[in-house]
C-alpha cells in the first residue's frame, strides 16, 4: 500500500475532494480498500443528464457544455474560452450562433468526443444512466460526508442525490449530509460570511473548514476527538443560522402547504376562488428575444460564480417572465425540505421550457443594509423540459393550447421568509445561454435543430380550480 511509504502513518487513509475529485471520491469507495476509512465528496455530480453540469431536467446547459467542450477538447494550446466567444457580451454572441446544429457546423467539426456524445445522447439514455449514481450507491461502505452550497451553480443536485441513495442503505450511521451558503467550492475558500451581496452574519466556511471537517478526519482517521455530527447539518439562510436536523428531509413539525398563484400577481397560501372560466396568466416566449439568465452584459471571464444570488429585478417587468407576490408577511416563515412546483399550463407550440424561480423579496426600506432595499434573492430556481414530461427517455410533443401539468422539483432548501419580505415566484420560458432555447416546435433532436424550426409561442399559466397552479412548501410549524 503507497501509505507505507509516508513516515509516521497509521494504516488510516482518507479520501475528500471537490466536483471531480468528489466523483472520484464516490468512486474509490464503491469497493475501497480496506485502509480507506473516511470519504469527503463535497459537490460531486450523480447524474450529468437529471441536474448536474450538463443538463437540468432535459434542458442542456448550454454555455457551460459549449465551454467546457472548447476548453477541455479542442487544443492543448487552449487555455481562454474568449478566443472563440469574442464578444464582451456572451449572451449576444450565443444568439447570433443560432441553432445549435450550427456547432458543429461552425467550430468544432465534428472533433470534439464531448460535443458529438451530446448531439448523439438528447435523451436519458443508457449512456448517460451508465454515468450516473443511482445504480451503482447500494451501500455505505465508509462514513461519509456530502457537502453541498445552497447556490452552488454547477453541482448542487449531486451531493444532496448522493446522500439521499446512501441513506437507503445506512444501517450504521455512517452517511451525513451538510449544506451551507456557498458556491461551487466556497466552503475551501476564504470565510464565507458573504456571497456576492448576501451576508451571512459569520465566516460559513471557516466553520465549516474548522468544527465539522476537521473533526470528521480526525476521527475517523487519527481517532481524535468525538463525532459531534448531526444525520444533516444546513445553514439555515434568512436566519442566518446552522441548524442540527436527526432526519433529512425533515418530517416533524412540518407542514406541507401550497402557495397559491392568484389574480394580479398575487401569491397565497389561501387557494384561488372557484371560477366558471379557466383563469390563467400569459406571454410570449420568443426564442430570438430570449431571458437573460444574469444581468448583460455577460462576461465569460466574470460573474459566473454568483449568478445564482444576483437581484432578480434585472427580469422583473419583462413581457415574457410572470411574477406573483405575497404581501409583506406577518411572521417568519420557514421553509425546510424539497420544493415542487406545480405549473398548469399551455402553450401554442408543441414543446417547451418551464422555469420557475422562488425569491425571497427584501423590504422596500431595509434598515439593515439600505443598499439591500428591495433585493429579490432567488432560493430556488430550476427549469423543465417539456417534452420529457412523462419519461425521461422517450420525448414527446406537447398538445397546443391543451392544459397540462409539469412538475418542477428542486433538491433542498432552508431558508426563513422573514417577517416584512414578500415570497415571490417568477415563471419564464427562457433562460439564455445557461439554458439552451427550446424551439418551442417539437424536432427529433434539438441538436440537430435548424434555425427555421424556432418559434415563439404564447403561454398560458393557469390559476383556477382544478387548475390551479401552486409551489408546494414544506413549512416548519412553531412548536
Amino acid at each position: 500500500m503507497a501509505a507505507q511509504n509516508i513516515p509516521n502513518n497509521n494504516g488510516r487513509v482518507g479520501m475528500a475532494g471537490t466536483s471531480y475529485g468528489a466523483w472520484l471520491t464516490v468512486m474509490g469507495a464503491l469497493d475501497p480498500h480496506p485502509a480507506l476509512q473516511a470519504a469527503v465528496q463535497q459537490a460531486s455530480p450523480a447524474d450529468m443528464w437529471l441536474g448536474d453540469d450538463f443538463h437540468h431536467n432535459g434542458a442542456f446547459r448550454l454555455s457551460y457544455g459549449f465551454e467546457y467542450c472548447y476548453m477541455m477538447e479542442s487544443s492543448k494550446g487552449i487555455t481562454d474560452v474568449t478566443t472563440l466567444v469574442d464578444r464582451l457580451d456572451a449572451y449576444e454572441w450565443y444568439l447570433n450562433l443560432g441553432a445549435l446544429s450550427n456547432v458543429n457546423a461552425k467550430y468544432f467539426e465534428q472533433r470534439l468526443p464531448t460535443w458529438n456524445d451530446f448531439v448523439n445522447h438528447p435523451d436519458y439514455d443508457a449512456f448517460w444512466k451508465r454515468q450516473a449514481f443511482a445504480p451503482w450507491l447500494n451501500r455505505v461502505t465508509v462514513p461519509t460526508l456530502n457537502v453541498a452550497g445552497w447556490w452552488d451553480q454547477e453541482d448542487f443536485y449531486g451531493p444532496v442525490k448522493i446522500y439521499e441513495l446512501l441513506e437507503r442503505h445506512d444501517r450504521e450511521n455512517k452517511n451525513f449530509l451538510v449544506i451551507g451558503p456557498w458556491n461551487h467550492g466556497g466552503w475551501s475558500r476564504g470565510d464565507g460570511q458573504k456571497l456576492g451581496r448576501i451576508d451571512f452574519g459569520s465566516a460559513t466556511a471557516a466553520y465549516y473548514r474548522r468544527e465539522v471537517l476537521s473533526r470528521f478526519l480526525a476521527y475517523h482517521l487519527k481517532g481524535k476527538g468525538t463525532l459531534d455530527l448531526p444525520e444533516a447539518l444546513t445553514f439555515r439562510t434568512g436566519a442566518n443560522q446552522w441548524t442540527r436536523h436527526d432526519v433529512w428531509p425533515p418530517s416533524r413539525n412540518v407542514n406541507a402547504r401550497r402557495l397559491y398563484l392568484q389574480a394580479n400577481g398575487k401569491l397565497s397560501f389561501d387557494p384561488p376562488p372557484a371560477g366558471a372560466k379557466p383563469a390563467f396568466d400569459s406571454y410570449v416566449s420568443d426564442p430570438e428575444n430570449p431571458v437573460p439568465y444574469r444581468p448583460r452584459p455577460i462576461e465569460v471571464r466574470s460573474g459566473w460564480s454568483t449568478w445564482l444570488v444576483e437581484d432578480q429585478r434585472f427580469v422583473d417587468h419583462r413581457p415574457d417572465v410572470l411574477t406573483w407576490a405575497t404581501d409583506p408577511l406577518k411572521e417568519d416563515i420557514t421553509v425546510s425540505g424539497k420544493i415542487v412546483a406545480n405549473l398548469f399550463a399551455s402553450t401554442t407550440g408543441t414543446d417547451s421550457d418551464w422555469i420557475v424561480k422562488l425569491i425571497d423579496v427584501y423590504p422596500e426600506k431595509y434598515a439593515p443594509d439600505p443598499k439591500m432595499s428591495g433585493f429579490q434573492l432567488m432560493i430556488a430556481g430550476d427549469v423543465l423540459r417539456g417534452r420529457y414530461r412523462n419519461n425521461w427517455e422517450k420525448p414527446e410533443p406537447i398538445t397546443a393550447n391543451a392544459v397540462t401539468r409539469y412538475e418542477i422539483g428542486f433538491p433542498a432548501n432552508d431558508h426563513v421568509f422573514q417577517r416584512g419580505h414578500k415570497i415571490m415566484v417568477q415563471v419564464q420560458s427562457t433562460w439564455f445561454p445557461v439554458i439552451d432555447r427550446n424551439p418551442q416546435r417539437f424536432v427529433p433532436n434539438i441538436f440537430r435543430a435548424q434555425d427555421s424550426d424556432f418559434r415563439r409561442a404564447t403561454q398560458r399559466i393557469f390559476r383556477s380550480g382544478r387548475t390551479s397552479s401552486f409551489i408546494a412548501v414544506p413549512v416548519l410549524e412553531k412548536r
